[in-house]
């Protein structure tokens, strides 16, 4: 059963985040809160996690399309080809922020993206979400948790999806309230930008 974990935004305490690094270095899953919706998500270097949270979608890996959320705007570089700089400037306008970029991936990408061409890119504006990442060394995988009501697309209260997913997983993070507006989505792989989803960012960045 998965541990219940309360953290809170404002001041993410260092002995709790710790304990959620030690569990995803230990190929663990996590759900956790960002400046959208509650995500599910994983070490990005762990083969094993990957493969259980696909089969929780109920896709296969390689065809799977997660985010990796990154702590800033050097950390996506690891990840991405070259950027151009109106597509460096609408990303620095961005982030942190509600938005998944979609940009052309590197050979740095772990060995289960290699064959993909493209990255979706996240930096939420959530400080529970980015300290995991910054201790953590690496992105984590994510991919937003949906419900299978009609009415409501996203679970939004961390003891519900605590309820629902802790058997599934290994921490369930409460960080309060999560929104039930997923992310703008843009495609910035081809220089200019598409808008796949429109979500919780506003266009005005573009």
């Amino acid at each position: 059963m998965a541990q219940f974990i309360k953290i809170y935004p404002e001041n993410p305490n260092e002995k709790e985040i710790a304990k959620v690094i030690k569990v995803l270095k230990d190929g663990g899953l996590i759900i956790y809160p960002t400046d959208t919706v509650y995500g599910l998500g994983c070490d990005i270097t762990n083969t094993k996690a990957l493969e259980r949270i696909a089969k929780i979608k109920g896709i296969k890996l390689e065809k799977a399309n997660f985010s990796f959320v990154c702590s800033d705007l050097s950390n996506i570089s690891d990840y991405i080809k070259q950027i151009d700089t109106s597509t460096f400037k609408i990303l620095k306008r961005a982030l942190p922020g509600p938005y998944t970029f979609i940009l052309p991936g590197n050979n740095s990408l772990p060995k289960e993206f290699k064959k993909k061409t493209t990255v979706g890119i996240r930096v939420p504006d959530n400080e529970i979400a980015l300290e995991i990442v910054r201790k953590l060394g690496n992105p984590i995988v994510s991919s937003s948790i949906h419900d299978e009501d009609e009415v409501i697309e996203y679970t939004t209260d961390p003891e519900l999806i605590f309820e629902k997913w802790q058997n599934l997983v290994d921490v369930v993070i409460d960080g309060g309230y999560g929104d039930n507006e997923a992310s703008t989505i843009i495609d910035l792989s081809d220089g200019e930008p598409v808008v796949i989803r429109e979500g919780k960012g506003s266009l005005d960045i573009l």
